[in-house]
């Protein structure tokens, strides 16, 4: 079943649709961002369907999308929401579909800094108001979240050196 698909995962602001584009131009593949596809499926970013959908719906609407793409033959890079490795049995398909995933591990310091300009376009973190606050939800939301991005195939230390150092190494170990 596997269809070795890149799959890019992490906390949001790690940059998934960034390396995912540099990686599109470098690897000549096509790339789909699971966000992106909801949010023209539905004519709505995914802030309007987290607020008048609710999560939940918005998780199994997530969970349908990622499955359509994961399920096509044609190799791709396909970047996920920072949330969706984490719900239903989504990190269980997806390393069943592919052994390219990759979790970009961001620290804190470094997602709080990238992250509080962008509040107002990030559903669960729009009404933090400072940077220490931001830090210390995304602190805890990382705790929660970690144990499924571990299970990633391969993990990529994002320590700010840039996009085309973590697209090199992602490259380096890409087996398609």
């Amino acid at each position: 079943m596997v269809n070795s698909h890149i799959v890019l995962l992490g906390y949001m602001g790690c940059g998934k649709t960034t390396i995912s584009n540099k990686l599109e131009a470098i690897l000549n593949l096509p790339k789909f961002d699971l966000d992106q596809i909801i949010e023209k499926e539905y004519k709505m970013s995914i802030s309007e369907i987290f607020n008048k959908k609710g999560q939940i719906e918005f998780r199994r609407i997530e969970r349908i999308f990622l499955k359509k793409l994961l399920n096509n033959k044609d190799k791709s890079i396909i970047s996920l929401g920072g949330g969706t490795p984490c719900y239903h049995d989504n990190m269980e398909i997806i390393l069943k579909y592919s052994k390219n995933v990759f979790f970009i591990n961001t620290s804190p310091e470094l997602l709080s800094e990238r992250l509080f300009k962008q509040r107002s376009k990030r559903p669960i973190i729009e009404s933090i108001n400072s940077i220490i606050k931001l830090k210390e939800f995304i602190s805890k939301h990382l705790f929660e979240r970690i144990i499924f991005y571990n299970q990633a195939n391969h993990i990529i230390l994002d320590s700010n050196q840039g996009i085309d150092s973590t697209c090199n190494k992602i490259i380096e170990k890409i087996n398609l």
